[in-house]
């Protein structure tokens, strides 16, 4: 009985902890960008991807899974000259699409991004550390039932992943790092979110006009 509360509980809340599996995929996203702007659909995408084993994955079930994760998060933007850029654009800026389309897909990804580090650009308070990704997930618990009933081996799970978002964004310099870079977002980006009315996301891109 227990479990099915807490199982109603997780279907209820707008946060999920699937990022534990799903992580950041840039290469993943990138080589699913590329088909996708060859004009294939989605289902000609997923199986040139299953087909030809393009992530290097070591079961087709789990490559398929994670082709259809890809095109759910290029959908997420809801913009196709971001897709392409994804598919096209040097790495840095690849990689910010990429967490822009992680920020759309998942609420938890939003919030952090937000309200963790938006607000230390917002506050030019740079510091950061395993205080921050304590405190942002203990006021999570609290507001959320779901979220309340995450084992602590998942919630350390996401802490690792969400670090490593960080890293690879170059928002940090390692996950030991105790402060934040100040990043710059790029224009395409930035125009982007602009014309879509999601000007909210930009602190996360240490965009604060």
């Amino acid at each position: 009985m227990i479990e099915k509360d807490k199982t109603a509980l997780r279907a209820a809340s707008p946060y999920t902890a699937v990022i534990t599996r799903e992580q950041f995929l840039f290469y993943e996203m990138r080589t699913t960008a590329k088909l996708v702007c060859k004009g294939l659909d989605d289902e000609s995408v997923v199986d040139r991807i299953v087909s030809e084993n393009l992530f290097q994955y070591p079961t087709e079930k789990t490559v398929r899974r994670m082709a259809l994760t890809c095109l759910r998060r290029l959908k997420c933007m809801e913009d196709d000259s971001l897709v392409q850029a994804l598919a096209t654009q040097p790495s840095i800026v690849s990689k910010q699409i990429c967490l822009y389309a992680m920020m759309r897909q998942y609420r938890l990804v939003w919030d952090f991004m937000l309200t963790v580090v938006g607000s230390k650009y917002r506050e030019l308070d740079l510091s950061f550390g395993k205080m921050d990704l304590n405190t942002f997930f203990i006021r999570l618990q609290e507001q959320d039932d779901g979220v309340a009933t995450w084992s602590d081996s998942t919630v350390a799970k996401l802490k690792q992943v969400l670090q490593r978002i960080l890293v690879e964004n170059d928002y940090l310099d390692g996950i030991n790092a105790d402060h934040l870079n100040p990043v710059l977002i790029a224009p395409i980006l930035e125009n982007a979110i602009r014309a879509s009315g999601q000007e909210l996301a930009l602190p996360a891109f240490n965009c604060l006009n």
